[in-house]
């Protein structure tokens, strides 16, 4: 995908409950419920980061290559930014070719993501090591709005950080590392909104 994002994040309290609501409303799952890796990378300076730039290759049920630009902040909150992204044959090449490039790991983490489709807009349902998380993607939004609407999900409570950027809000708290957001490192820690400076949406 060549374009931009335009998305809204909320975290929820139950996942579940609003999967049952998209299926009352028809909603297509275009992606089933997959595992996903994940690797940030970024030369030895932190250049990307500094910048509020990403880039990350994603491995599921195919391996993709993104670039993320800086975010942008558009009418009702909605944040956007540039996105540029495409699969790879292999995971393990790519990251050989990155790392070639100047270019190394710097996070590594994980998560569960179903895919809905309503109305031209994507719904991806998150689980991830400290919480579970509602991604509302399209770029009407109006029909963001609506979307979260239909879902029961408070508008006001969106969430405007990115998921590292949440981790590491509490990382420091639990003495936990902030590059390693993977389930495993979290099994035994409790995170909950207060942590992470946010509201359940539901």
């Amino acid at each position: 995908m060549n374009g931009r994002e335009t998305e809204v994040k909320f975290f929820v309290n139950d996942l579940q409950k609003i999967e049952l609501r998209l299926r009352k409303l028809k909603a297509q799952l275009i992606h089933p419920r997959a595992h996903e890796i994940n690797l940030r990378f970024d030369d030895e300076n932190g250049s990307l980061r500094r910048s509020s730039k990403v880039l990350r290759l994603r491995r599921d049920v195919e391996t993709k290559l993104t670039f993320k630009g800086p975010s942008e902040e558009r009418e009702g909150g909605v944040m956007s930014r540039r996105e540029i992204e495409f699969s790879v044959g292999d995971f393990k090449g790519a990251k050989q070719f990155l790392e070639a490039l100047g270019f190394m790991p710097v996070v590594f983490y994980e998560k569960y993501r179903a895919t809905y489709e309503m109305n031209g807009v994507h719904i991806m349902l998150d689980e991830l090591p400290y919480g579970e998380f509602v991604e509302i993607e399209g770029e009407d939004i109006n029909m963001l709005m609506e979307t979260a609407k239909a879902l029961g999900l408070n508008w006001n409570a969106m969430v405007k950080a990115g998921y590292h950027a949440l981790f590491d809000r509490v990382a420091e708290k639990f003495g936990l590392v902030s590059s390693q957001l993977s389930f495993e490192a979290l099994e035994s820690v409790r995170i909950t909104a207060d942590d992470m400076n946010i509201v359940p949406a539901d």
